[in-house]
C-alpha cells in the first residue's frame, strides 16, 4: 500500500481532494456554454435544452460511470494514471499495449499546453465587462509565466490554499446556478434525454456539436492521473458535490439562456452574465484563481507522467527536481520550458479562448480511447469480469467516445501546429521504448558462477595494481546468476580491474510505484556480490546512497567482513573507496542495417546524447564514476567488398 496516499475520509482529506482533483474540470463552466451556443448561432430552445441535456449525460456516462466509478479501482498500489495502469496490465498484453499507452501519454501532454491559456483566458476576459477594453493577453501571459516560474520553488505552501479556493468556487457555481433556476425552473426538463437526442439528429449539424460538449469532461483524464494524491474514495465522496455544483451552474447558464432567445451572444459569455454587477469583479478574481489551480494541477501532472515514462523506459532521462521534502513532488525544468513555451505561443495565436475552443479537445478524445483499451484488460484479467459484461461496457464507451473523436476531428484544421508538438512527444516515446528493446535483443549474458574463480584469483593477485576496494557495475541482468559479457570483459581484458569485493547490481523497476528494497546474494563469500534493487517506477533513484547504507547493513549484520583488525583499522589503512563502472555503447562501424532499425537506433543514441548522463540520472558522486565506452555490433557487414592488388 503506497503510504503517501490518504486512504482515510476527512473533513481536511475532502477539502484537499477539492483543490488537487477538480481545477481542470471543475472550470468547465467558463466556456462549455459558451462554445455550445456560439456567436454565429441564434439563442433556441432546442439548442439550449439539448446542449445541457448532452453536457449532463457525458458527466453521468464519461465521467462518473467510467472514471469515478470504473477506472478509479484500476488503481496500482493507490496510484492512478495511463503508466500506472499499463504498468498494471503489460503482462497480459504481449507487447500490445505500448502504442495505446504511447498514444495515450503523448495526447495528455499535448493538451497541456491548451488547458492552462483557455482556462485563465476565460477567467481574464472577464475583466472586459468590469473594464471596458482592458488587454487580457498580456494580463494572461504574466500569469502563466509566473505560475511556471514558480514551479522550481515547490507549491507545498501555496497548495494549503488550494481546497478552500476551490470549495468557494464550487460554491460560487453552485449559488449562481441556483438562482438562475429560480427564474426559469422549466430548464430542469433539460436533464431529460431526449432534448440531447433531438439536438445530435434534428438541430442544423448538430451531431458536430459534440466537440463542443465534450468540453465538460476533459478533466476525467486528469482526475484519474491524481488518484495518489488523494485516494478513490475522497475522490468519489467530494464527486457528488462537484457534480452537483456543475450541473446546477450549466442548467443557470442555460435558463439565463433562455431568457434571451432568439438573440446571439454578441461577445457575451453566460458564465458572467449571470453575475449580478456588484458581483462580477470578485467573481472574475474567484474564477482566475480556479483557473490558475487548474494550470497548477496539469503542470504537477505532467512532471508525474513523464516521470513514470522515464522509470518505465518510455521517455530519456531528463534532470528531476525535489523542490521540497514532500514525497512525490517532482520538478522538471525541461518539460517546465516545454509548457510555458507552449502555452505561450497558445496565446500569442489564439488571442482569445473563443477561437482556443474551436481548437480544444481532439487530443483527450484519444487519450480516453487508450485508457478504455486499458481498462477492458484490466476488467478482464485482473477484476475478472466476465467477457460479457465487459463486451457491453465496451460497446457503450465506444459508441461515447468515437461520437466525440469524430465530432472533434473538424478541429484538426485549427490546431495543425498541435501535430507537430504530437508527432515529436510520439516519436520519443516510440523511438525510446523500442530501440531500447533492440538493445536488449544483443545483450549476451554469462554465468557469473563459473567466473568467480577467476574473479577471486585476479582480486589476490598483489601484482596487480588495484582498482578500487569496492567495485561496483550497474547490471542489466535479472537472473540472479547471470552477468553480461560485456562487464567481465571490462574487469579482465586489457588492464584488468583488481578489487577486494566486486558487486553487481541490477535496478528493478517494480509494477509497485514506491517500492523501495534489496534482495542480496553472495556468489563468492565476501568477494562476489549480486544485488538486487527495487525501486518502484515513481520513485527517484539514488543508487550510490542506496549502495552505502546496503554495505553498511550487511558488515552491521556481520553478513560482509571487511577484514577489521584487532585494532580497529582495515588492512587497507583507510576508508574503503567505491568505484562505480559505467558501459556506454555506441554504434560500432561495423553494423549493415534496415532502414527502420538504423533510423531508430541512430535517433536513439542521438537523443542519449542529449539525456541525462547515468551517473547524474543514478544519483552517483562524479569522483566515484569511471566511463568506459564499448562498440555495439547489432547487424555486421556480411558483403565487403575489397579486393587485393597485386604489381
Amino acid at each position: 500500500m503506497n503510504l503517501s496516499t490518504p486512504q482515510k475520509v476527512t473533513a481536511i482529506t475532502l477539502i484537499v481532494a477539492l483543490g488537487i482533483i477538480y481545477g481542470d474540470i471543475g472550470t468547465s463552466p467558463l466556456y462549455v456554454m459558451k462554445a455550445i451556443i456560439s456567436e454565429k448561432r441564434p439563442i433556441s430552445e432546442l439548442l439550449v435544452y439539448g446542449g445541457v441535456s448532452c453536457v449532463f449525460w457525458t458527466l453521468t456516462f464519461q465521467t462518473t460511470f467510467k472514471y469515478i466509478f470504473l477506472t478509479l479501482s484500476a488503481d496500482n498500489h493507490g496510484e492512478g494514471g495511463v503508466f500506472s495502469l499499463y504498468a498494471l496490465v503489460k503482462r497480459f498484453g504481449k507487447g500490445r499495449l505500448v502504442i495505446p499507452t504511447i498514444l495515450g501519454a503523448t495526447t495528455l501532454l499535448a493538451d497541456g499546453i491548451i488547458t492552462p491559456p483557455i482556462s485563465v483566458a476565460s477567467a481574464v476576459e472577464g475583466l472586459g465587462d468590469v473594464i471596458p477594453d482592458i488587454p487580457t493577453i498580456p494580463i494572461v501571459i504574466i500569469i502563466l509565466s509566473g505560475l511556471f516560474i514558480f514551479q522550481r520553488f515547490g507549491t507545498h505552501k501555496v497548495g494549503t490554499i488550494f481546497g478552500p479556493a476551490m470549495l468557494i468556487w464550487f460554491c460560487m457555481l453552485f449559488v449562481l446556478g441556483f438562482s438562475q433556476i429560480l427564474h426559469h425552473p422549466g430548464i430542469l426538463r433539460a436533464l431529460n434525454p431526449i432534448y440531447g437526442y433531438e439536438l445530435l439528429t434534428q438541430y442544423p449539424k448538430g451531431f458536430w456539436l459534440l466537440g463542443a460538449v465534450f468540453l465538460c469532461t476533459t478533466g476525467a483524464e486528469a482526475l484519474y492521473s491524481d488518484l495518489g494524491h488523494c485516494g478513490k474514495e475522497n475522490i468519489r465522496i467530494t464527486w457528488v458535490f462537484v457534480k452537483i455544483s456543475l450541473v446546477v451552474n450549466y442548467l443557470g447558464q442555460s435558463a439565463w439562456l433562455m431568457a434571451h432567445q432568439g438573440e446571439l451572444l454578441a461577445g457575451r459569455n453566460p458564465f458572467y452574465a449571470i453575475m449580478p454587477s456588484w458581483f462580477l469583479l470578485i467573481g472574475v478574481i474567484i474564477a482566475t484563481f480556479a483557473t490558475i489551480i487548474a494550470s497548477q494541477a496539469l503542470i504537477s501532472g505532467s512532471f508525474t507522467l513523464i516521470n513514470e515514462a522515464i522509470s518505465l523506459n518510455f521517455w530519456p532521462r531528463v534532470t528531476l527536481k525535489n523542490p521540497t521534502n514532500l514525497k512525490g513532488q517532482i520538478y522538471i525544468p525541461s518539460i517546465n520550458n516545454i509548457l510555458w513555451f507552449g502555452c505561450i505561443l497558445m496565446i500569442l495565436y489564439f488571442k482569445n479562448s473563443t477561437n482556443m475552443e474551436a481548437a480544444y479537445g481532439f487530443s483527450i478524445t484519444i487519450a480516453m480511447m487508450m485508457t478504455t483499451v486499458l481498462l477492458m484488460y484490466y476488467l478482464v484479467y485482473i477484476k475478472k469480469v466476465h467477457k460479457s459484461w465487459v463486451t457491453l461496457i465496451l460497446i457503450v464507451f465506444a459508441v461515447i467516445e468515437i461520437s466525440f473523436f469524430i465530432a472533434n476531428v473538424s478541429k484538426i484544421k485549427q490546431r495543425w501546429m498541435f501535430l507537430f508538438f504530437e508527432l515529436f512527444i510520439f516519436m520519443v516515446m516510440y523511438v525510446w521504448y523500442y530501440s531500447r528493446k533492440i538493445n536488449n535483443r544483443f545483450l549476451k549474458f554469462t554465468n557469473l558462477v563459473e567466473q568467480t574463480q577467476l574473479l577471486n584469483e585476479l582480486s589476490e593477485d598483489d601484482s596487480i595494481p588495484k582498482y578500487a576496494t569496492h567495485l561496483i557495475y550497474l547490471s542489466k541482468a535479472d537472473k540472479t546468476y547471470e552477468i553480461e559479457e560485456k562487464i567481465i570483459k571490462s574487469i579482465f581484458a586489457k588492464k584488468p580491474k583488481r578489487a577486494d569485493v566486486y558487486w553487481f547490481l541490477h535496478i528493478n523497476r517494480t509494477n509497485d510505484p514506491f517500492a523501495l528494497n534489496y534482495e542480496v546474494v553472495e556468489i563468492l563469500d565476501d568477494k562476489v556480490i549480486k544485488v538486487v534493487l527495487n525501486v518502484g517506477f515513481r520513485v527517484q533513484p539514488k543508487v550510490e546512497l542506496y549502495f552505502k547504507k546496503i554495505v553498511q547493513e550487511l558488515v552491521e549484520r556481520k553478513e560482509l567482513n571487511l577484514h577489521i583488525r584487532p585494532d580497529g583499522s582495515t588492512k587497507y589503512n583507510c576508508e574503503p573507496d567505491y568505484k562505480f563502472v559505467i558501459i556506454e555503447k555506441f554504434i560500432s562501424v561495423e553494423n549493415e542495417f534496415a532502414f527502420k532499425e538504423g533510423w531508430m537506433l541512430t535517433t536513439y543514441f542521438w537523443l542519449k546524447k542529449l539525456s541525462l548522463s547515468d551517473e547524474r540520472a543514478f544519483g552517483l558522486d562524479k569522483s566515484d564514476v569511471a566511463i568506459e565506452e564499448y562498440p555495439m555490433v547489432y547487424s555486421p557487414k556480411t558483403k565487403i567488398c575489397l579486393e587485393r592488388k597485386f604489381k
